[in-house]
């Protein structure tokens, strides 16, 4: 599991993000690239990094459950994610 504060900093810039979303998209269609620097770093999505909701882990997102392969697989054996079953051919 990613340390506390990890997660608590992707947290963060997610909502940056979001707060600063209407007023770059203004800037940047104006082309105020000097004021656009003035704004803070992490206001800028690029600098957001997918992450697993229940552990915090970085690699192996899946996107369409918003969780990592770990937790996915644990959760779909337990049958806690409805419609998915084990591929079997």
């Amino acid at each position: 599991m990613a340390r506390k504060s990890v997660i608590a900093r992707e947290v963060k810039r997610a909502k940056m993000a979001q707060k600063y979303a209407e007023l770059r998209k203004k800037l940047k269609e104006e082309g105020r690239w000097d004021e656009l620097d003035k704004l803070p770093r992490n206001s800028n999505p690029i600098r957001l990094h997918n992450r697993c909701k229940l552990t915090g882990r970085p690699k192996g997102y899946m996107r369409q459950f918003g969780i990592c392969r770990v937790k996915f697989r644990q959760m779909a054996l337990d049958g806690k994610i409805p419609g998915v079953t084990k591929a079997s051919w």
